[in-house]
């Protein structure tokens, strides 16, 4: 038998016990059976797709088999949703189109199908970010039916398994992708084991090393995790055993991402992250009216055991998570002197917070009720709907709306009346407002929260109660933006600014054309613009805004200037004077966080599939950008801007994330070979007891032993506490953790940390 019989037997085996498995696993769930269907869709999507493969070499069918598996066994769906899985990129990459589909497997699984299928073309221009416009797509067909969005997280989480086949610059567009985006969704339907693992995995691939060196930590303490788990949860088992009840206890290991995020955060090494473990008790009530009342007396239980820390008592029974998530969580002092995390939850809360909306539907079938977490969704899904009823013009303000969206954390605001509303933490009166009705959020002035008067900016706790306080003269204001941090707040609010811009603009231009009648002056675009040199307005848009709100007054000047005539100082008017503004960066400057250099690089011919290598000769090219200050040794990447320039940013930068998602094509992948030649600023925070002496020998240490070129150094003291910034010129990281060890270990220095 020759090779390439053996190697394609060997592949159709592979494919058929593939599927032979997605089969065993839909038969042992609690779907009806529709296997024959399912069969149907694997075949036809076997033979749109034959003779391509994928990037790592295998056919390419094992792909919809793998999405299909994840849509059945992680998430709990059925047979509609595992053939859409199964045919989800039948449309894009074959011939077939979304009608074949329909009439093959009906309307149905069609409008899933086409849902999932990328589109090109601008909602949002030319210059469109087509990640935008496909997950435009995406949300619009979620609106009508969640499977799409629940299928697409699926997709996303198999490629992000299989990402090691791409190049690095693909790597990080897709990670930048599924970080920004999709492990926020899938927070928000409450797949919270799919969140966690899509954040690891963008983890792994923007930072390998500090993955790994996180993953040796975990696999270098597990024995002494393991035996603190032992100790501290036998007396709770015991007493559980004597309450009778059917239960499990498993320990919650915090994943490399949460770890890294709060090393990062909190600026401490692995080994001062202290919540590490947590346990979780998970038990089957006697009777379903009781879970709730059994979660407190287990909670009672383990708090007669081990103290509970007083602010830490987290009740999500009562008054679940907007994704659905309910439990009880309580912290307690172990014997050992340490904090630990306990979960308590029943096996139905469990299975939602695992598999999100789908365990709803599960136990909806069941005769389970779940209305409150079905509201949640639907107002949520209202929400999206808004925020796509008025895009904004730009892609990545339109992804920072639905970002703005997609909190985590909430909090739970009362009524008057003392219906318990839930909204973001960090929220605003202003956003609480606008989230009960637009006319109340367009015409608030403030609030009574806790009977007491706050204005507009105030920020809401949880429990908090709040009373709008309205009035008919009130109107939206433009500094409303900076009180605003929900998504459906800010919407709202650029959408009635931009109204009354409109209405502005059209009564400016009528009050122009009358002007014009008045002169017996032709209203043409020569004379229109004449008046925007006059009044050094760049649109005419603006200029009929300017006349529409009275900043600009039409005037004998206007004449002059329309007939050709010298213009007579004396005709000017103060009115022009606070229109005139220093020009101001440009709004793709403003979100990208570089200014725009002219065609710098253009001649520099990148081959974006290739690593670029900064060195010594070329780096002067490049721009290092000013919100991250990245240095030789960082995990960086460049973004080509449409002038050509390459930028240098840190992979964890926020605006490098927001590129990566809106503009992925433009992403490159780069390493650095620089060799301690060329220095580049940093900062160093520090604090500390302010001790005598302790600047003198903080700069000691900088520029005497360790020859480092201090640019700059403030430092103030409080209460026996100094806080202070070192801008410093180094050479790479390796430099910063020298410094930062070196400072560490003078007597009385707590904290140093770089902070760009």
């Amino acid at each position: 038998m020759e090779e390439a019989e053996k190697k394609f037997i060997a592949e159709e085996e592979m494919v058929n016990n593939a599927f032979q498995r997605l089969i065993d696993t839909y038969l042992s769930s609690r779907h009806r059976k529709k296997v024959e269907i399912i069969t149907k869709a694997f075949n036809f999507a076997r033979q749109a797709h034959k003779g391509v493969r994928r990037l790592s070499g295998e056919p390419y069918i094992m792909h919809p088999i793998a999405v299909a598996q994840i849509v059945c066994s992680e998430i709990g769906l059925g047979s509609t949703s595992i053939c859409a899985a199964l045919l989800h990129d039948v449309v894009e990459d074959t011939d077939y189109t979304v009608e074949d589909i329909s009439n093959i497997f009906g309307p149905k699984i069609a409008q899933i199908v086409d849902g999932l299928t990328k589109i090109s073309g601008g909602i949002f221009g030319d210059k469109a970010s087509a990640q935008a416009e496909s997950f435009k797509k995406l949300l619009l067909t979620m609106s009508d039916d969640i499977r799409v969005i629940l299928i697409k997280i699926s997709d996303r989480l198999h490629n992000m398994r299989t990402l090691g086949s791409q190049p690095p610059n693909k790597q990080y567009k897709i990670a930048g992708e599924t970080l920004y985006i999709y492990a926020p969704l899938a927070n928000r339907l409450g797949l919270n084991k799919i969140k966690e693992e899509l954040e690891d995995l963008s983890f792994k691939y923007e930072h390998p090393e500090e993955y790994q060196q996180i993953i040796d930590k975990l696999a270098q303490t597990r024995e002494h995790r393991e035996s603190l788990f032992e100790d501290f949860t036998r007396p709770i088992r015991e007493a559980l055993d004597k309450m009778g009840l059917n239960y499990i206890i498993k320990a919650r290991i915090k994943t490399p991402y949460s770890i890294w995020c709060k090393m990062q955060n909190k600026h401490i090494e692995f080994e001062e992250v202290y919540d590490i473990l947590a346990v979780r008790i998970i038990f089957e009530p006697q009777k379903p009216e009781d879970e709730i009342s059994d979660c407190f007396r287990i909670y009672v239980c383990a708090s007669r055991i081990y103290k509970p820390h007083p602010e830490r008592l987290r009740d999500w029974l009562t008054h679940p998570k907007a994704n659905g998530y309910q439990a009880l969580h309580v912290t307690l002092m172990s014997k050992t002197g340490q904090w630990i995390e306990v979960q308590i939850r029943s096996k139905r809360m469990d299975e939602i917070a695992e598999q999100g909306f789908a365990a709803h539907w599960k136990y909806k079938e069941g005769g389970k009720t779940t209305a409150d977490s079905e509201d949640e969704l639907e107002k949520w899904l209202h929400t999206i709907k808004e925020i796509l009823d008025d895009p904004q013009p730009n892609a990545l303000d339109f992804l920072d709306a639905i970002k703005l969206n997609l909190y985590s954390s909430e909090i739970f605001v009362v009524t008057p009346k003392g219906e318990f509303k839930t909204m973001p933490t960090d929220c605003t009166v202003l956003d609480f407002a606008f989230s009960i009705h637009t006319f109340l959020g367009s015409h608030c002035i403030g609030a009574k929260v806790n009977h007491k008067l706050v204005p507009l900016s105030h920020k809401l706790h949880s429990g908090d109660q709040v009373e709008i306080l309205t009035s008919k003269t009130q109107h939206v204001q433009k500094e409303w933006i900076n009180f605003a941090t929900t998504a459906k707040a800010k919407g709202k609010i650029q959408a009635i600014l931009r109204r009354e811009e409109r209405e502005q603009q059209k009564q400016g231009e009528d009050m122009l054309n009358e002007f014009f009648e008045k002169a017996d002056i032709e209203p043409n675009s020569i004379n229109i613009d004449k008046l925007c040199d006059l009044h050094h307005i760049k649109f005419r848009e603006e200029l009929f805004q300017a006349i529409g709100c009275q900043k600009v007054v039409l005037g004998n000047a206007d004449l002059d200037a329309l007939r050709n005539k010298p213009i007579n100082k004396s005709n000017s008017w103060t009115h022009l004077i606070p229109f005139l503004k220093k020009k101001q960066p440009s709004a793709k400057t403003q979100k990208t966080g570089q200014e725009s250099t002219g065609n710098a690089s253009a001649a520099l011919h990148i081959d974006s599939k290739k690593t670029l290598v900064l060195n010594e000769e070329n780096i002067q090219q490049f721009k290092i950008a000013e919100c991250c200050h990245p240095i030789p040794g960082d995990d960086a990447l460049g973004y080509i801007d449409s002038n050509g320039q390459v930028y240098i940013h840190k992979r964890q930068c926020p605006v490098a994330a927001r590129l990566k998602t809106s503009d992925g094509n433009h992403i490159l992948a780069i390493t650095w070979d620089v060799h301690k030649t060329l220095y580049f600023p940093t900062t160093i925070k520090i604090s500390g007891i302010d001790n005598i002496g302790v600047l003198h020998d903080i700069t000691d240490i900088l520029s005497g032993q360790l020859n480092i070129n201090i640019r700059k150094l403030t430092i103030s003291t409080q209460d026996g506490i100094f806080d202070g910034e070192i801008q410093l010129g180094v050479h790479d990281v390796e430099d910063v953790r020298t410094i930062c060890n070196k400072l560490k270990s003078m007597q009385g220095i707590e904290e140093v940390t770089r902070i760009d």
